[in-house]
């Protein structure tokens, strides 16, 4: 019905029918639903509750509930199924975060979670969106490292990144850029403190070994262990802004 809602261009509607009804629906019918009013708070600009909902998903990974328990779940775009791993949907959330946090014009706070998106999976767009927020800062140098590493990374001519990068660079040269206060960056450490835990890999090894690790982290946290996804963003935010 709410997909229904969204198709005859009635999001608001639509958002009102699953938070009314979704109590009804069975446990495996959660999922799908908060990724419908995902789209439906996106298209309307309520950004708050999207920022919500997607830190909710970090949690739901973090307990070991997502994808109802398991490593794994079946995906399916343009007609095809593929696997998702717990890794990748967490690289993804993240990275929907961040751009969450960007339509806020809150580039302290995307800046964090785009860097350790990029820690757990690098890739080319999450980069220019990081490179984006760290311009909005001031820091036109990083900036312009970042978009290099794109190009470095693609000398074939082969991302689909690249345009967007020549765009960005020439921004950079273009425009002035505002620098972040102190204020700004100790309120974006905070509000991303309640994110509280979700795993971290180590790094190096064969990506059979890391997704190895990730799978495991599940059954370590049942066990009543918890890895930080932030702590190391934050703490380094912290200490930059207290000098």
């Amino acid at each position: 019905m709410a997909v229904l809602m969204n198709q005859q261009n009635q999001p608001l509607e639509a958002i009102e029918a699953i938070k009314s009804f979704r109590h009804l629906c069975s446990k495996q019918a959660q999922e799908p639903l908060d990724n419908v009013l995902l789209d439906l708070f996106k298209k309307c600009g309520r950004f708050t509750e999207h920022i919500s909902l997607l830190k909710q998903k970090l949690r739901l990974i973090q307990q070991g509930a997502a994808f109802n328990g398991k490593s794994t779940k079946t995906a399916r775009s343009h007609g095809r199924k593929f696997q998702v791993s717990i890794k990748q949907e967490t690289t993804r959330v993240l990275g929907n975060l961040g751009w969450a946090y960007m339509m806020q014009h809150d580039y302290c706070s995307a800046e964090i979670v785009y860097r350790k998106a990029q820690a757990l999976e690098p890739d080319d767009n999450k980069a220019c969106n990081l490179s984006v927020c760290v311009m909005r800062q001031g820091k036109v140098e990083e900036a312009m490292g970042l978009l290099q590493g794109v190009l470095n990374n693609n000398k074939r001519g082969k991302s689909k990144s690249l345009d967007r990068v020549e765009a960005l660079l020439k921004e950079i040269g273009e425009s002035k850029t505002e620098v972040r206060t102190r204020e700004e960056c100790q309120s974006a450490a905070s509000r991303l403190e309640d994110l509280e835990w979700v795993w971290c890999r180590v790094d190096g090894g064969s990506q059979e070994e890391e997704e190895a690790e990730w799978n495991a982290a599940v059954e370590v946290h049942r066990k009543g262990n918890r890895l930080r996804v932030f702590q190391e963003i934050t703490s380094a935010l912290k200490e930059e802004v207290a000098f």
